[in-house]
Order: structure tokens, then C-alpha cells, then sequence
């Protein structure tokens, strides 16, 4: 048996039970969402940094135009008056997924990964904003993330695509989910889809930073399917984190669920956004390279390489440009921690930031590696070429591996030659 014996069902359309999860930023490019959307299954692009994003694909300018803007608060630690342009905004995410969306070609969907946590010093204009920019560009579905999401769906309960637009959210425990869905009961909306996120998964973790590792995705999997019948609703279910072979995904599948989220894999396909030299990183990585750390100024527990060079950071916050984890108010905690290690700085010695990084610098710059556990098994799904270095397969050699492969097993892509 394997994953093609299953399709996953939302609302009326049929998929090949398999979605690319949304790395952002820009890890998950339109190129990688759409060759799953080509093979009938499901690929998510990020909206974090959109701005940024735009400008890299579409040759904006929003960036640049924002930093000219706010220059004068460049070495001012408040930064409590540098906002984004709604306007703007709006316009970058609808040209961002108009670009995607426009080029699909097959019978799968486009979903958008949507972060709660970039609150881009102004949380909720700018969450609806996002959210209601991407369902008047087209956008199939709507992945709420990096948060509890408890007042989200209010936000777009007026657009004319709340009931049409496949809706989901991603949840790390059965109290979350039902801290949801008490509001989505209210509003009559209950989410299409339910992504249920393990501890083993990249990025950040919806666990505490001492307890993450004392839980494991089978067991919430489980818990979840449990709470969901005990309550008589039926909304498919999609295990995240950790899922490495087809035949974990079948395994998953055989439990109950509706499809499967992977990413890890991905990360080093031709048509995933990091850059060639970051992908070689990640399939050498050994499983002592992968941490689990605070770095991360959202107060969530993190997974990346140790190798990753946003942990070396000592850079002058650049929230005039970027500025999308400020909290409402203009406070972050990088910022705290760079004017406190300017402070503190003898004179002759370089200066260390400690404990925390700047993150949208970070993964503007392809700095900030985040990966599954998982991540040191790479090696295993593709060939050691000639000159010493890992071959990129294709996104579609990968999908087809997890829809076809059996027994564990994973077909390596054939050799280049060139």
C-alpha cells in the first residue's frame, strides 16, 4: 500500500493526499508550490516578509521606499513610529499571489501559510489585511499559523470568500483546538482542514521550551481524531513534523488522517528558495547539529543548524525596512538585547548579542536555518556527485517518492550527468 491508495477530500475537490508546507521566507517558492499544485496535491508559499519577497521576484521596490521613509529612526531603539504602509501591503500580497496563482497548471491548490506572530507593529490591520489582500487575489486555501489565531476568523467574517476559501489551522495540542473552534462554532465557520504540528517539526514549535521534547506527534494525532469524533465533527486531519517516508505518511493515513504536511525533504529541491550552498549545509548536517533553541524573539522554542549564521548576529535591527516581528509599539526583543550589548561593550571588543537574533534580517538573508529533526537523513534521498557535492533533485521526484514509495523506502534521482 501506499500513499496513492488515499486522496485527501476538501469540501467537493479531490487531492493527492500530500501538502508542501509553507517555509517561508520564501523557502516554499511559487515554483515549489506549483509543481505540488501540477501533481494534483497541495503546495503552500509563505506570506512572511511579503514586502521583501515581492521586491526579490517582482522587482518592487516596497522595502527600500519603507527604510527612505523611516531612516531618521535608524539608530533610535524606539520604534514605536516605523509602520507599514496598508496600502502597500495590500498591494504586495495581492501581486505576490496573483504571480502564483496565475501559473497553475494542474488540478491541485495554492494555499497561503498566514503567521499570527508577525504582528509587524500593528497585529491585527495588518493580519486582515493579509488574509482578505490573498482571497480577492485567489488564493485556494488559508493556513492560520504561529499563534492561537482566537480572533482570525472575525477579522475576515465579511469577506465575500469566508464560506468559499478553504480554511485551516495549525495546532500543537487538543487546547488549542479547542480554544479555536469555540469561536469558529459561534461564527458558523468551522476550518476545512486541521494541521496537527509535532514537536520534531522546523521552525517554531507550538511547545513549551522546556517540556517540547516530552511530546510526540502520534500521541496529539491521536488525541486530536479522539476529541473531534467525542464531539461530532467531522474536519479532516493532517499530521505535520517528522513524516520522512511514504510509508510514514501511509502509516499516518491508515490512523485516520485525511493527508500528510512535509517539508523537510523539500528544503533541498531545485525549486525551493534556498540558495544552493545552504541546501549542501543541510544535507551534510548531522543529527547533533539540529538545536532547539530561544533565539527567536517570539518567545517560541525554535529548531535550526547550529551552523546557522543569524546565531552569530551582532547587526543593527533594520525594522525601517523590514520590521515584521515588532511588537505592537515597536518593541522587540533583539532590539533590547543590541542596545544593551552596545552598552555593555568595551572599548576594542567586538560585539556579541546575546540569547536572541534578528530574525527578519535572518531569514531575508537565508541566515536562518530552520529544519525539521529529521534534517540529518537528507543524505539518504539523493546521490554524492563527483565533485563532492549532494544533488538537488527535482520537487517532483520527491512528491512522487512519498505517493509511491513502499516499505520505507525512498528512490534516490537519477544521476545527473552534467
Amino acid at each position: 500500500m501506499n500513499v496513492d491508495n488515499f486522496r485527501l477530500q476538501l469540501g467537493a475537490k479531490e487531492y493527492v493526499p500530500i501538502i508542501i508546507g509553507g517555509m517561508g521566507v520564501n523557502i516554499s517558492t511559487t515554483e515549489l508550490a506549483l509543481a505540488a499544485e501540477k501533481l494534483g496535491g497541495i503546495g503552500h508559499i509563505s506570506d512572511a516578509l511579503v514586502t521583501y519577497v515581492c521586491d526579490r521576484i517582482l522587482n518592487t521596490t516596497f522595502v527600500s521606499r519603507k527604510r527612505k521613509k523611516y531612516l531618521q529612526y535608524h539608530n533610535n531603539p524606539d520604534k514605536s513610529a516605523v509602520l507599514f504602509d496598508l496600502e502597500e501591503l495590500v498591494e504586495a500580497q495581492k501581486k505576490y499571489i496573483e504571480y502564483t496563482i496565475s501559473q497553475k497548471t494542474g488540478n491541485g491548490a495554492i494555499f497561503l501559510n498566514c503567521m499570527e506572530k508577525l504582528t509587524m507593529n500593528n497585529s491585527v490591520p495588518t493580519l486582515k489585511i493579509r488574509l482578505t489582500a490573498a482571497m480577492d487575489a485567489g488564493i485556494d486555501g488559508l493556513t492560520l499559523a504561529a499563534g492561537l489565531n482566537l480572533r482570525t476568523l472575525d477579522l475576515i467574517q465579511d469577506h465575500r470568500r469566508f464560506r468559499d476559501v478553504k480554511i485551516g489551522i495549525i495546532i500543537s495540542s487538543v487546547r488549542a483546538l479547542s480554544i479555536f473552534l469555540k469561536r469558529a462554532i459561534r461564527l458558523n465557520r468551522l476550518p476545512d482542514y486541521i494541521i496537527v504540528e509535532g514537536p520534531l517539526a522546523g521552525g517554531h514549535l507550538g511547545f513549551g521550551p522546556e517540556d517540547w521534547h516530552t511530546f510526540d506527534l502520534k500521541t496529539i494525532f491521536t488525541e486530536v481524531l479522539t476529541f473531534l469524533k467525542k464531539e461530532a465533527l467531522n474536519i479532516p486531519v493532517i499530521p505535520a513534523g517528522g513524516i520522512f517516508t511514504g510509508t510514514d505518511a501511509v502509516d499516518y493515513l491508515r490512523m485516520g488522517a485525511a493527508g500528510v504536511q512535509v517539508a523537510t525533504r523539500f528544503t533541498i529541491s531545485k525549486e525551493a528558495g534556498l540558495p544552493a550552498n545552504v541546501k549542501q549545509h543541510y544535507i551534510d548536517a548531522r543529527e547533533e547539529d539540529i538545536v532547539v533553541n530561544m533565539a527567536s524573539t517570539t518567545g517560541y522554542p525554535m529548531r535550526m543548524l547550529t551552523e546557522s549564521p543569524t546565531l552569530r548576529y551582532a547587526i543593527k535591527p533594520n525594522c525601517e525596512g523590514l520590521g515584521y516581528l515588532l511588537e505592537n509599539g515597536g518593541k522587540c526583543t533583539y532590539i533590547d538585547a543590541y542596545y544593551a550589548a552596545l552598552a555593555e561593550r568595551k572599548s576594542g571588543e567586538p560585539l556579541a548579542v546575546k540569547e536572541k537574533t534578528c530574525l527578519c534580517t535572518g531569514m531575508a538573508n537565508y541566515d536562518c536555518w530552520t529544519c525539521c529533526h529529521t534534517t540529518y537523513r537528507l543524505k539518504d534521498t539523493t546521490n554524492r556527485l563527483a565533485n563532492g557535492q549532494w544533488q538537488l533533485p527535482k520537487a517532483e521526484d520527491i512528491f512522487r517518492d512519498y505517493q509511491f514509495s513502499s516499505d520505507h523506502t525512498i528512490r534516490l534521482p537519477e544521476i545527473e550527468t552534467t
